[in-house]
Order: structure tokens, then C-alpha cells, then sequence
């Protein structure tokens, strides 16, 4: 067993348990399956990499931070997709947004409709988007890092998003 550390994604500090004889990875939420990633502690820059760092072992099997195991590498490789693809049409909406110059209201009101075609269906997906919305933002126009969650910072956030 070995525990690596392939990258930043769903926080700074991600870790991974490799069974390398196996070929089967412990992703915890780095790679989610049918459902929405959490992302308020992201690094969506960064994300996209670690998920190829990921598929470059070559897992037979992955257990994700949610849904069901994957075992075979089309089922693994459909996980690891699912996970970019949310990713990266987030991260794309949120850019997008901000660099017109958008409030974070906006943004996240044309992110979550640009999404849930697509994802709104995925387990936690309501839940998620506020929280994944505010995080790719902050990434986008002046955060590079996470900022803690505070219960004031969740106050701010519900009210930026209600307003």
C-alpha cells in the first residue's frame, strides 16, 4: 500500500491510498462518480492535472469519495472523466462570468444554469453548486488559495447569492 499525494484538486492536501499489486486507488473525493464534486476548498487549476496523475497509474479499480466503485478501466476512465468534465465546465462558466465582469450572483446563477443540463441530475448537486460557484470565483479574481469557512463567510456567501 502506498499513500501519495499526486496533486491538488478538491483540497491542497489530497491523498491517495495506491494498492499498486491490485492496481486499485483510493480517491476519496479527488474523483467523484455521478455525483457533484465538493469543491469550496478547491484548486481548479490544478485539478485537471492531478485527475491525469491519477490515470497515468493505470488503476484497474477506483473507489471514489462518492458513488459507486469502478472496476475495469472503462468504468475507471469514465470516473475520472466525469470528474474533468465538471471541473473544467465549471471553472469555464466561472471565468467567463468574471472576466466581463460579472458579480458573484451572476455568475452563479449563469453557471448553475449552464450546469445543470448536464449535472443537475448528479447526487448533491444543489448542495454543492453555491459552495463550488464561490470557490472557482474566488480562484478566478483574487484567491489563488482557499479562504477558510467561517460562519461569517457562509453568512456573506448566502447573502451574495440571494441578493
Amino acid at each position: 500500500m502506498q499513500l501519495l499525494q499526486l496533486g491538488r484538486g478538491h483540497t491542497k492536501g489530497d491523498t491517495v491510498v495506491w494498492l499498486p499489486q491490485e492496481r486499485t486507488l483510493l480517491s476519496g473525493d479527488l474523483v467523484e462518480f455521478d455525483a457533484t464534486p465538493y469543491a469550496g476548498d478547491a484548486y481548479f487549476k490544478d485539478w485537471p492535472q492531478t485527475l491525469d496523475n491519477i490515470a497515468a497509474l493505470k488503476p484497474l479499480a477506483l473507489v471514489p469519495g462518492r458513488g459507486a466503485a469502478l472496476v475495469g478501466e472503462e468504468q475507471v476512465q469514465a470516473g475520472l472523466a466525469g470528474t474533468r468534465a465538471f471541473i473544467s465546465d465549471l471553472y469555464q462558466a466561472v471565468q467567463a462570468g468574471a472576466a466581463a465582469g460579472k458579480d458573484l450572483n451572476t455568475v452563479y446563477k449563469e453557471a448553475y444554469a449552464h450546469m445543470a443540463p448536464k449535472y443537475g441530475q448528479w447526487v448533491i448537486f444543489d448542495h454543492c453548486m453555491p459552495f463550488d460557484v464561490t470557490r472557482c470565483f474566488d480562484e478566478v479574481t483574487q484567491y489563488p488559495d482557499p479562504r477558510v469557512w467561517t460562519a461569517q463567510r457562509d453568512i456573506d456567501m448566502w447573502k451574495a447569492l440571494e441578493s
